[in-house]
């Protein structure tokens, strides 16, 4: 099992992430970030490295665009012991991320407001997050992926004794994460059914 040697962490909900930085960093794991998450954490002392320093790529399009390169999904998906995966890591700078905390957009604290309308609804519809969030899981026999800030202190105590978590660890952080997507992707689905196109004025002249 190699030793995890860097973490990209992008949140909402930030519950926590200072101390759980803090460890991360002690245990000489290299920190990504992006948007508010790095601010906070540089806030708390910690040094961060921004996604978009990362990929050499800026964060665009009002931020709809930030995580979605290949350095950061190349990190996330490439199987350590394929030989074949290595190389192509190697040839294209490819470096491994090896620990993924990421939540997403608050979409349904969003539209629980009944007068939201469909454009700031659809600007709360997270990409980057549940696409991250999948490749961690697909991939967890070497990425460790957090959703939920209650699993912060058994990540951290298995780091601190094996360098990495186990298997089984990245295993049901893994069930957790396609529980989340699942979950998210119904109330979005949800929520736009019901949207009346003949009557909402997103429509309206379009």
């Amino acid at each position: 099992m190699n030793k995890a040697a860097r973490a990209l962490i992008s949140l909402t909900d930030k519950s926590g992430i200072e101390s759980f930085a803090k460890e991360l960093a002690g245990l000489g794991i290299e920190i990504l970030s992006t948007g508010g998450t790095a601010k906070k954490l540089r806030d708390s002392g910690l040094s961060v490295k921004d996604v978009s320093e990362f990929t050499g790529f800026p964060e665009m399009l009002d931020g709809r665009v930030k995580t979605l390169h290949p350095l950061v999904h190349g990190g996330i998906l490439n199987q350590r012991a394929n030989a074949e995966h290595q190389r192509q890591c190697a040839a294209h700078g490819i470096l491994p991320i090896d620990i993924i905390a990421v939540n997403l957009y608050a979409f349904e604290k969003t539209v629980a407001d009944p007068n939201c309308p469909l454009d700031e609804a659809i600007e709360n519809i997270d990409i980057g997050g549940p696409t991250m969030l999948r490749a961690a899981a697909k991939n967890f026999h070497d990425v460790t992926v957090i959703v939920d800030p209650a699993d912060y202190p058994q990540v951290l105590a298995e780091l601190r004794e094996h360098g990495n978590t186990t298997l089984k660890t990245r295993f049901r952080l893994a069930v957790k994460v396609f529980q989340l997507t699942s979950t998210y992707d119904t109330a979005i689905a949800a929520w736009l059914t019901n949207v009346d196109v003949d009557s909402n004025p997103y429509f309206e002249g379009r």
